[in-house]
């Protein structure tokens, strides 16, 4: 395994337009970028760019977000120069309808960005969370502005625990939360993460848009840890236990309940059962 530096006083961490360019591999991802110190949230910025015509491929920054943005309205913690926190401006010529299906894009891309980096077992939970020793490593959120018929923009936010130890995770997700440098016992470069992670985004992006979702479908069965599994799904409606079978061509997971019905999930909360000891 390719090891990291932990003294960054000799290669100071930066995150700076500069210091990312100069290991940018991509042709259309980060080519245009804004780096800030604080900001309400990456996502939010990259909405307001977007309606301003920035395009695609255009990486929002922040060390710190005040009112980061997780799924279902919740807040995402983004301590500062501790993670990567960046949203991308895409334009894909899709339906709407398959939108969701860049959700897994991403994180597929991410997910095989981290494991040649470090070389550890990242795995996926539906919908858009990876995990590392069973832990949340990486969150992803998908907003986009669509018309009936055509999207005008998609805004993809990637949050990444990098260098935070245990104490830096407040007490609700501590027990829930990892970073690569508690996986890997070492200090990381965010700027070459982030390069990393750009260019294998970039690959799958493309591919996707002229391949279809096939692939990415067959990549993300491979590397996720919810399916074949016991789950429990939490929805405004109910919460039920149920075996989580497949992903549809929409990103939709397949629950059979124990009562048989298999239902198409769209969105809800969905955690693997404890094993029973």
């Amino acid at each position: 395994m390719k090891q990291k530096g932990r003294c960054l006083k000799e290669c100071p961490d930066l995150l700076t337009p500069e210091e990312i360019k100069l290991g940018l591999r991509t042709k259309i991802f980060g080519q245009q970028l804004q780096c800030y110190k604080t900001i309400d949230s990456t996502n939010e910025e990259a909405k307001r760019v977007a309606l301003a015509g920035a395009g695609e491929g255009m990486v929002i920054i922040a060390e710190r977000q005040e009112r980061g943005k997780g799924r279902l309205g919740r807040e995402w913690h983004s301590p500062p120069e501790l993670g990567l926190w960046f949203s991308l401006v895409l334009r894909p010529q899709i339906k709407p309808a398959h939108v969701s299906q860049l959700t897994f894009v991403s994180a597929v891309a991410v997910c095989k960005a981290l494991r040649k980096l470090t070389d550890f077992p990242v795995l996926l939970k539906w919908p858009n969370d990876l995990l590392c020793m069973d832990k949340k490593i990486c969150g992803i959120l998908t907003e986009l502005s669509a018309e009936a018929d055509r999207i005008n923009y998609l805004v993809i936010g990637i949050g990444l625990n990098v260098n935070q130890e245990e104490q830096d995770f407040p007490p609700v997700i501590k027990d829930t939360a990892i970073s690569l440098a508690m996986v890997t016992g070492h200090l990381w470069q965010r700027a070459e993460i982030l390069c990393h992670i750009l260019y294998e985004f970039e690959k799958e992006y493309l591919s996707y848009l002229s391949k279809g979702f096939s692939q990415t479908l067959l990549q993300w069965r491979e590397l996720n840890i919810t399916l074949g599994k016991e789950v429990i799904v939490s929805t405004k409606e109910e919460t039920y236990t149920g075996i989580a079978e497949d992903i549809n061509e929409h990103g939709c997971l397949l629950v059979r309940k124990n009562t048989g019905e298999v239902v198409t999930l769209w969105a809800g909360d969905v955690s693997l059962k404890p094993k029973a000891f």
